[in-house]
């Protein structure tokens, strides 16, 4: 039976959840519930803290889980990434007082305050550059304020609370980050199959289905247009000069699409969500 850890809070708990419920796994009923079993796939849940959950993974105590990129990397664990989840992403900075750091090398003696130690150390270490971290659970941005640190190193979206806290991020970027897939020292049964609905589900949130009809003469120009993944599919109307046309177009870019090929002269063009994929 397949071990897998899942957050059980977090910015990363829900849409783990909902991702794999997608791929056809029993999520939870309860938010407590901390273990559930799913007989029909053969397959454990423990719903761990995230911070938790590479250390589980590493032992071998769990076979694969999912974790925050910026937490595996922290933890320094014996597990290994598989696969990056396409959710949560963060990226990390270093940030201190406006004017006074320019560059990571004015770093060097300095206080830098982080929630991330084993993430920064490992950062500044293969850099050259020596500091005393100050570990800290949260409110990072408040430690330059508190006259705990010189500097911090945390997550930045928009950058709004660091310079609302007095900081400005300087220096390079020291880690981009999101929700991976990652696997402990051993191979798991189940594993090839776990990855396989997973990036289903990746692909289904990415694209979408386009069917639209067209003059038989335009399609080369509207393959050109929208070539789809491999190879669309081309049916025959009962007028011959038409055909029907089916392609996967990705989500994001599908409102262009439309346009360029009703300008080219296709009609009845539909769009239809993907529930569940195997490429």
């Amino acid at each position: 039976m397949l071990r897998i850890a899942v957050p059980n809070k977090g910015s990363l708990a829900d849409t783990a959840a909902e991702m794999l419920q997608e791929a056809g796994y029993v999520g939870r009923r309860d938010p407590k519930d901390l273990h559930v079993i799913d007989p029909d796939n053969d397959v454990e849940f423990f719903y761990l803290r995230p911070r938790d959950i590479a250390t589980y993974v590493g032992s071998g105590a769990l076979d694969v889980g999912v974790t925050g990129r910026d937490l595996l990397l922290d933890v320094r664990a014996r597990s290994r990434e598989v696969e990056s989840l396409g959710f949560g992403a963060s990226t990390f900075r270093f940030a201190g007082p406006p004017g006074r750091f320019a560059q990571l090398s004015d770093l060097e003696g300095t206080r830098v305050a982080t929630a991330y130690p084993g993430l920064v150390d490992a950062f500044l270490e293969e850099r050259g550059v020596a500091v005393d971290l100050v570990p800290l659970d949260g409110a990072v941005e408040s430690a330059v304020r508190l006259g705990v640190a010189d500097a911090v190193a945390d997550v930045v979206s928009t950058g709004t609370t660091l310079r609302q806290a007095g900081l400005e991020i300087f220096g390079p970027v020291i880690l981009e980050s999101e929700a991976v897939l990652i696997q402990g020292p051993r191979e798991a049964e189940g594993m090839d199959t776990l990855l396989r609905r997973l990036r289903g589900v990746m692909v289904a949130r990415r694209y979408v289905l386009l069917d639209y009809d067209l003059p038989a003469a335009l399609v080369d120009e509207a393959v050109a247009l929208a070539p789809g993944i491999e190879s669309p599919t081309i049916s025959p109307l009962r007028d011959p000069e038409w055909v029907a046309v089916r392609i996967m177009v990705a989500r994001g870019g599908v409102n262009q699409v439309m346009d360029a090929l009703y300008a080219l002269g296709a009609r009845a063009i539909l769009v239809t969500a993907i529930h569940a994929a195997r490429l």
